[in-house]
């Protein structure tokens, strides 16, 4: 059974963010999907399907990768 989990991520304002952000988040072990509500120059809503719970500071660092910042929940 897979579990979504949505995660604020600030610093995104377009489409090439998105794509970053998802790139970087599907390559995380047992991620099937990537979703995102993007907010141009606010916290948008970042929604990661995955098989199991992930781990925060992996998601945070897939995050950082991509250049942006997860925001506090």
């Amino acid at each position: 059974m897979s579990t979504t989990t949505t995660y604020s991520v600030s610093g995104m304002t377009c489409g090439h963010c998105t794509s970053a952000v998802t790139e970087e988040l599907s390559k995380l072990v047992g991620v099937q999907d990537v979703k995102i509500d993007l907010v141009a120059g606010g916290t948008s809503a970042v929604h990661v399907t995955s098989e199991s719970a992930l781990d925060e500071a992996a998601v945070r660092d897939a995050v950082d990768e991509a250049g942006y910042e997860l925001a506090a929940s």
